[in-house]
This record gives structure tokens, sequence and C-alpha cells, in this order.
């Protein structure tokens, strides 16, 4: 392992895989049958899970580029089976939060950034060059194309799919595909909900209540109670009336029939 560096201090699992050129810091944890490629930099205070990939140049765990940090102590967290490409940047938290997380079997792409306070879930997919700002939260189960940018403090919610170029500045509900530009409803996520196995008159369900929400002449507030009044209680009817009514930057706009 060529002019590869690793603390003393930091703690390696099993059957661990590192390239040339690695440095790797102290009070670092990296669990068993990862591999790392060559210039990959983990610095201070990261945390990865099992099975991961770290690709070569990627940087991991560098200091939150946020005014207000002051160089307290915190931490990034990854789970498991990550595929993490070249060049990815992912930055520690502040003492807003106290550290990044990012979940479990997700496909982080080429030189994307994710920064400080973070959250992201489980299996999503995040495309190259998507730049992801301080506090953003990314549930499970979304699809984020390429070259996006997401503002500080954005919520991305299960199974939405943003498409490339796309500039996130409001919340995003569950189950549909953002896209055009300024960025607004373009649809439920069939294909992805199909992969995912919800069935037709669940994807069917799911139209009707976004029409109604998106696609009529209606203010959300009103649109929302209409959508509790008519359609049967179910998991996904309530987790998008919970969503738009808690969002705190709003959700994106739709567009009239």
């Amino acid at each position: 392992m060529k002019d590869t560096f690793i603390h003393k201090k930091a703690v390696l699992g099993n059957n661990i895989s590192i390239g040339n050129g690695v440095t790797i810091e102290d009070d670092v944890f990296i669990g068993n049958n990862t591999q790392i490629g060559n210039n990959v930099t983990i610095l201070s205070g990261s945390r990865i899970g099992d099975n991961c990939q770290i690709h070569s140049n990627a940087v991991l765990g560098g200091a939150p580029q946020d005014l207000k940090y002051r160089g307290e102590y915190t931490l990034l967290e990854i789970g498991d089976n990550n595929i993490i490409r070249e060049f990815v940047t992912i930055n520690k938290g502040t003492i807003s939060k106290g550290k990044t997380c990012i979940g479990n079997s997700n496909l982080i792409m080429s030189n994307a950034h994710i920064g400080h306070d973070c959250v992201i879930g489980n299996n999503s997919i995040i495309g190259f060059s998507v730049g992801i700002a301080g506090e953003v939260i990314v549930q499970d189960y979304v699809n984020i194309s390429g070259l996006t940018a997401i503002h500080q403090f954005s919520v991305i919610c299960e199974h939405a799919m943003i498409s490339g170029l796309s500039r996130v500045v409001k919340d995003i509900p569950p189950y549909i595909i953002a896209a055009h530009e300024p960025l607004r409803f373009a649809g439920v996520n069939a294909v992805g909900l199909k992969r995912k196995g919800f069935g037709s008159d669940k994807i069917d369900e799911l139209r009707s209540i976004y029409r109604v929400l998106f696609q009529e002449k209606r203010n959300t507030k009103f649109a929302l109670e209409i959508i509790a009044e008519k359609f049967q209680e179910t998991l996904e009817r309530d987790k998008i009336l919970n969503f738009v009514k808690h969002s705190k930057r709003g959700i994106l706009k739709g567009f009239e029939l």
C-alpha cells in the first residue's frame, strides 16, 4: 500500500481492502468487508459500516462548510452496504445536529457532495455531481438524478424521483416525480413504485390524491381537507397528509388541469 497512512488509533474490521495513497485518521471506525479505493481520505469522527465500497479520491468526514462550525466534536455515520463512487465528499456535522448520517444500501455517484448534518435514509440513489446543502433530509427509496442542487433544510420524502439538472428549494412529497424548471409536480413515480411492489390500485389511489392536491384549483389547506374526507384512511394517504401539513419550507408547486 504505497504512501498509505493509517493512524494507529483507527479501528478497522476484518477483511478490509485498502488501496494506495489512502489516509485514515484517528477516531475512525470501519466495519468488516469494506473496500477502500486509491487516494481515499477518511477523517476523524467517521464511522463506516460493513460491506461498503468507497471508490478512489472520495473524502469522508471533512470539516463542515459552514461558518458556524468552530471545530466542535462531531461525527459522520455511514451504514452498511453503501457504494460511494469517485470524488464524493461527505462532511460531518456541526453543533446543530452533531452528525451527518447516511443509512444503508445507498448508491452515491461520482462527484456528489453531501453537506453537514444531512440525514440520508436507505436504498436511495444520489446521481453524479448532485449537490446537497446542509441539514437536508432524504428519506428511503429516493432517486435524485445528476447535477441537481438541493437547498439547505429541504426534505425529500420517500419514493420520490427528481429529474436531472433540477433546483430543489421546496420540500418534495412522497411517491412523486419532480421535474421541469421551475421544479414542480410531474406525476406519480409509477415505474419506481411498481419496482418496489406497489400494485396498480395503490398507484391509482396516489394519482387521485395528488390530482386533488396539485391539479385542481384549490389552496393547499382546502385540498388536504378534501383528501382527508374523500379518501379512505391508508398508510400512504396519511403519509401525504402529514408530510404536507408539517412541511416547514412548503412543498413544490403543481400544475392545473
